[in-house]
């Protein structure tokens, strides 16, 4: 099946699987695994950032960042439709005691810095304390604008809080805004990159900081669970991803461009929306349950409106999604 479903279902290729075969590792809990050594500070330093730390995913990622920045009764602002505050289980209040502040999106994905001000808390003791500004990118395939994350950065500089990204797919945003990741990091106290998304690792995520930020981050992952022994063997997976599948990525944009294009001409423009390596296919349920089930015997799997292009569909796979709409 060529799936469509989610970046998250790629496979390990035959390179990345032989260099975790042969990783060479250690205990990380006392910090003498070679290989999540080497994940964490090439992470760190592709992102222009102190230190780094493995963990298993980015959910954990993020829940360790809000647990660092803010304490028991601090609040985060937030996108009410992030994958920090919408799709994390509400770790962050359940586990931190950390109170969230969504706010909606804008059209283009951005969230209005203007409705940032205006929720944070004044200083009484009535409130939650404002602490943290999260922001997510890209989000829905969308990449945030430079000028935008600057602006971010200096409302955050004027207002006294720290700034957080969820990067699940940062590196598909570099990509997209043709800047480097260093560039890209640089407005951020601590940014949480995926690994097992387009950059096509079979697990984990890394967050990268200070040193000191990382040090405290590090004693919550302990506190959570997530204290791994010998994780070379999947490190090495990530450190293969950021080592070989960054600049690919430009083909998955390519290819998900292909395929909208294809849509727009089938259904009309106003009904597709392309971003990145998303597609959101933005027809009646009923008309997109028939292209589902086209799709499906045509070995296709695209069960819901939304389609992500990967590693693991190539030039001949989009032929045959193209090839199916055509048909459809």
């Amino acid at each position: 099946m060529i799936d469509l479903r989610s970046d998250t279902v790629t496979q390990p290729t035959a390179a990345m699987r032989d260099a975790m075969a042969n990783a060479s590792v250690g205990d990380d809990v006392y910090g003498e695994d070679p290989t999540v050594n080497l994940l964490e500070t090439t992470a760190a330093e592709m992102l222009g950032k102190q230190a780094g730390l493995f963990v298993p995913s980015g959910t954990q990622s993020n829940l360790l960042a809000l647990l660092t920045h803010c304490a028991r009764g601090d609040e985060y602002i937030v996108d009410q439709t992030a994958h920090t505050y919408r799709f994390e289980g509400g770790g962050a209040a359940v586990l931190g005691g950390i109170q969230p502040q969504p706010i909606s999106p804008a059209a283009d994905g951005s969230l209005p810095l203007e409705e940032v001000r205006a929720n944070i808390k004044p200083d009484d003791f009535h409130f939650a304390k404002s602490k943290l500004l999260c922001l997510e990118n890209t989000i829905g395939g969308r990449a945030l604008t430079d000028e935008y994350i600057l602006q971010a950065r200096h409302l955050c500089d004027e207002t006294g809080l720290c700034l957080h990204l969820d990067g699940a797919r940062f590196f598909n945003a570099v990509i997209a805004t043709n800047t480097n990741a260093e560039e890209s990091a640089a407005p951020f106290d601590s940014v949480s990159i995926c690994l097992s998304k387009g950059l096509g690792a079979p697990v984990g995520s890394v967050l990268v900081g200070s040193v000191d930020f990382i040090k405290a981050a590090r004693r919550w992952r302990k506190m959570l669970g997530g204290g791994m022994r010998q994780a070379g063997v999947i490190a090495a997976g990530g450190l293969f991803a950021l080592q070989h599948n960054v600049e690919r990525l430009a083909l998955d944009h390519t290819h998900a461009g292909q395929v909208a294009t294809t849509l727009e001409q089938k259904f009309g423009a106003d009904q597709i929306k392309h971003a990145t390596n998303m597609v959101h296919v933005g027809l009646a349920t009923s008309l997109y349950t028939q292209l589902r089930e086209h799709l499906q015997v045509k070995g296709i799997r695209a069960p819901r409106p939304r389609w992500v292009f990967h590693l693991d569909i190539d030039d001949a796979d989009t032929a045959k999604v193209i090839e199916a709409i055509e048909q459809f």
